[in-house]
C-alpha cells in the first residue's frame, strides 16, 4: 500500500507565494516521475509541473518563471514553490507519482488527495 499526502495549500493574495509539499509513504522501492496537477472549478485537470527521478523538469507555459518543482529523493517528497501567484492559479492541486513497490509492482498513477490553493485579487 502506498499513498501520497499533500500539504501547504491555503489562501494568499495575488503576488504572494506558497510552497506545496507531497510526501510518498508505504512499501516503496522507488519513486520515478513525480508531478503536480491542478483542477479549477469547471475545468479539466491539467499538468502544472513534473520532475523525473534524475531531476529533469518541465512546466506548463502558464507557470514558467513563477513556479519551481523540486524533489528530495531521500525523503520521497516533491515540492512546488509558487511565486507571484495570480487569481487564475486558484485550484485544487494534486500530486501524482509513478511508484515501484517493494514487491516490484509498478503503479504509474498514484494520486494524492489534493490541496486547495486560493489566490485573491
Amino acid at each position: 500500500q502506498v499513498q501520497l499526502v499533500e500539504s501547504g495549500g491555503g489562501l494568499v493574495q495575488a503576488g504572494g507565494s506558497l510552497r506545496l509539499s507531497c510526501a510518498a509513504s508505504g512499501t516503496i522501492f522507488r519513486v520515478n516521475d513525480m508531478g503536480w496537477y491542478r483542477q479549477a472549478p469547471g475545468k479539466q485537470r491539467e499538468l502544472v509541473a513534473a520532475i523525473t527521478s534524475g531531476g529533469s523538469t518541465n512546466y506548463a507555459d502558464s507557470v514558467k518563471g513563477r513556479f519551481t518543482i523540486s524533489r528530495d529523493n531521500a525523503k520521497l517528497t516533491v515540492y512546488l514553490q509558487m511565486n507571484n501567484l495570480k487569481p487564475e492559479d486558484t485550484a485544487v492541486y494534486y500530486c501524482k507519482a509513478d511508484i515501484l513497490t517493494r514487491v516490484l509492482v509498478r503503479n504509474p498513477e498514484v494520486w494524492g488527495q489534493g490541496t486547495l490553493v486560493t489566490v485573491s485579487s
